[in-house]
């Protein structure tokens, strides 16, 4: 196995993109501090000093704790507690993880829509691909917000009110997700007008091959660039969309809570002294959005041949 790797590590190391990500300091720092969050996300359960899910192990008498280095701070709470007795560091690590798998999942399902629809739109045209764009113009018409919410006031108009909280995640990932993948599906559209009259794709209908066949073979492939930096770039904005809807009291429960229901939950004791319930999460938030978006430009431009 190791040695079957081994040449994959090698053309890596040798790769444009890995010499232009180590030429790149604020490329290095944004995935150092994107690797840090995400591990530490990952192992939460782990590295977490308590698990700020459980409520049975929740104590009222913690609550609202400072952090250690306030007089009246616990060394059992280095970042405080929130008004629930919830220790600050592992609600963070443990909403980071929310966090992360909302925004992660959403842009998942936006790629795979807007990728889908913007091949079929692209390699067949005509009243389909009016059909596609004319959707997609209307949908531009609407901030991704406004999407959203509305998706999730339907939502939970329609569903069974004990489902609410059991189906919240859910429901939040395919309102960021259905509110995305535009960009995907118009981008695709364009380089799939040029790839489909290019001679590789004309060689192949001659010879039989199917337009399924020719869209996952050889036209996906070559269009992929542009996605990935679209992705990276998603990704940012569905965390911040995932906190504004948390913020807003809107999307994951209380009780288990993101970063953007970390922030709202602290930002009703900021200007009552508590102000670390807030200021942590929102801290979080940002180095992890700011380091995912650097990357994303960093990205944009290394797989850009004019930019070299």
């Amino acid at each position: 196995m190791i040695a079957r790797l081994a040449p994959l590590f090698t053309r890596a190391a040798d790769s444009d993109l890995w010499y232009s990500f180590k030429r790149t300091p604020s490329a290095v720092i944004s995935a150092i501090v994107t690797l840090a969050i995400v591990v530490g996300a990952l192992c939460s359960p782990l590295i977490a000093p308590h698990n700020p899910f459980d409520l049975a192990s929740l104590n009222i008498m913690d609550a609202n704790t400072p952090p250690v280095w306030h007089p009246d701070g616990s060394a059992d709470f280095v970042l405080g507690t929130d008004d629930q007795g919830r220790d600050i560091l592992s609600a963070i690590l443990y909403g980071s993880r929310v966090s992360l798998f909302v925004g992660f999942a959403s842009v998942l399902f936006s790629m795979v829509l807007g990728v889908s629809l913007g091949l079929i739109s692209g390699y067949i045209g005509g009243r389909v691909d009016s059909i596609i764009m004319r959707i997609a113009d209307v949908q531009l018409s609407f901030p991704a917000i406004l999407i959203a919410l509305l998706i999730d006031g339907v939502a939970r108009g329609l569903l069974p009110r004990d489902m609410h909280d059991q189906l919240a995640l859910y429901v939040l990932i395919f309102a960021i997700g259905i509110s995305g993948w535009v960009q995907y599906a118009r981008t695709v559209r364009g380089s799939t007008m040029i790839e489909r009259n290019k001679e590789y794709v004309q060689a192949a209908k001659l010879i039989g091959i199917g337009p399924l066949t020719i869209l996952r073979r050889h036209i996906l492939p070559n269009v992929m660039g542009p996605v990935l930096v679209i992705a990276t770039i998603h990704l940012a904005i569905a965390i911040i969309t995932e906190a504004t809807l948390s913020f807003l009291g809107v999307g994951v429960p209380s009780t288990s809570p993101s970063l953007g229901t970390l922030i709202r939950i602290g930002n009703s004791y900021l200007f009552s002294g508590m102000w670390w319930i807030s200021i942590f999460p929102g801290i979080a938030l940002v180095a992890l959005v700011l380091s995912v978006n650097l990357l994303g430009d960093w990205l944009r431009d290394a797989l850009n041949p004019k930019l070299r």
